[in-house]
């Protein structure tokens, strides 16, 4: 969350940056129930005070007639003033909550999605000389996806992953574990990105499939609730993206300046409900309530979160061309990159199948938001402590990169060609 002296000092800015994200918190009547509980606080700081004073007073001694008289007096106004204070605090850290994180200067105003921005187009829409196939139907001639079966087990929106499509997906979570938790790969992508920045590589991570609602909402992860998955009778939920347990390991840490950045790749299977999905993106696996994926999270200083971001934009540029996918970088507009995020950024691989680009990778930028609620700090050189920066990235959301492969590197025979960098994964295979 911001920090309630930034909205002090730059209210009209914060509201005006609240309504380009679509968001309708009143940042006056925030700033109000803000000088109330000060108030209160500042009221029943001084009863409290003065309630020790008089305890110190009667210590060892017999307590005089005035004495008692004046303690009762503090305790009945605390009596009034504390359950006051308590729901104006409740109010407020609501309130607090729902004001969104300020959009960079370079984040396109926007109030739909249509709003979003294309910052580039790499590669030509994949040709054929017959008439390509979605994945489904490739995937049918392989009996590579079974989802009537996962449909009797475990409802729709489920799929059995079967064969070589199986192979498929190891092979491509080798490749980028293999990839980012090497340095001169990652020197080499920041250094053609052109960024300033350290070259360590990133720490492979299998987290916890499940976070707790106290981690889940200090992430600003959790809402909205009706798309996540809850345990009955836990105060547990199936985390909807690897970051969100990634982001919420270091909750009440400290780092060194020196341990920092921390980069993490996790992989998980992660849970979503997916509510109102229909047409094409039920077929096949485009859109599943369970699915696996490649995430990558960072903690930074804050004069170096822009350009984490900026390298995670990198690093998803480099593994879709590194399995040549036309691709296209979208700058995602106010509306678009959600209440924490700074700033956000899209990539759409082409999908012949549907004969358009859709979202494959997604990359946040948080700022100090995600970490204020969770107190992860770093102490400076200097000794001053300081709120983290964080990010977060799709490397690959594992069922839509294996679409995109499939569907660009499809034969009229119903084949698939394996992409060159997949091939020593896969025992050296050149066709699925």
């Amino acid at each position: 969350m911001l920090d309630i002296r930034f909205i002090r000092d730059n209210a009209e800015a914060v509201q005006a940056n609240a309504i380009n994200k679509g968001n309708k918190i009143d940042i006056a009547t925030l700033l109000k129930l803000d000088d109330e509980r000060r108030d209160l606080q500042s009221q029943v700081d001084e009863l409290r005070q003065k309630r020790n004073a008089i305890i110190a007073q009667t210590k060892g001694v017999r307590p005089t007639d005035e004495l008692i008289a004046e303690g009762k007096a503090v305790k009945d106004k605390l009596a009034v003033l504390e359950p006051r204070f308590n729901e104006i605090d409740v109010k407020y850290i609501e309130l607090l909550k729902k004001v969104p994180n300020m959009a960079l200067a370079d984040v396109p105003v926007g109030l739909t999605e249509a709003e979003n921005v294309v910052a580039k187009t790499v590669g030509e829409p994949t040709k054929f000389d017959f008439k390509p196939r979605n994945h489904a139907e490739v995937a049918a001639l392989h009996g590579w996806i079974d989802k009537e079966r996962a449909a009797k087990v475990a409802g729709s929106r489920f799929a059995y992953i079967e064969g070589d499509m199986v192979k498929l997906q190891f092979a491509i979570i080798q490749f980028v574990m293999n990839t980012l938790s090497d340095e001169d790969k990652i020197k080499e992508i920041v250094n053609a990105a052109g960024l300033n920045i350290s070259t360590k590589p990133f720490m492979p991570i299998l987290p916890p499939l499940m976070i707790r609602t106290e981690m889940y909402d200090a992430m600003d992860r959790l809402e909205p609730r009706d798309e996540r998955y809850k345990l009955e009778g836990d105060d547990l939920w199936m985390q909807g993206s690897a970051e969100h347990v990634l982001g919420s390991m270091h909750y009440g840490e400290t780092f060194t300046e020196s341990q920092l950045p921390i980069r993490y790749l996790g992989y998980a299977t992660s849970f979503r409900r997916e509510a109102g999905t229909y047409g094409k993106d039920m077929e096949g696996i485009f859109r599943m309530h369970q699915f696996d994926k490649l995430e990558i999270e960072s903690f930074s200083t804050a004069e170096n979160g822009l350009s984490e971001h900026l390298l995670f934009v990198a690093v998803q540029e480099y593994l879709l061309s590194q399995l040549g996918l036309p691709y296209r970088v979208i700058q995602k507009c106010t509306f678009d990159i959600g209440k924490p995020n700074a700033r956000g950024v899209d990539m759409e691989a082409w999908l012949p199948g549907q004969d358009k680009y859709r979202e494959t990778h997604t990359a946040d930028y948080m700022t100090d938001y995600q970490a204020r609620r969770l107190n992860t700090r770093v102490r400076r050189e200097s000794g001053d402590l300081e709120l983290v920066h964080t990010n977060d990235a799709t490397a690959f959301a594992l069922g839509r990169i294996m679409i995109a492969i499939i569907e660009n590197n499809q034969t009229a025979d119903g084949q698939v060609n394996v992409p060159a960098v997949l091939q020593p994964y896969l025992a050296g295979r050149t066709i699925l």
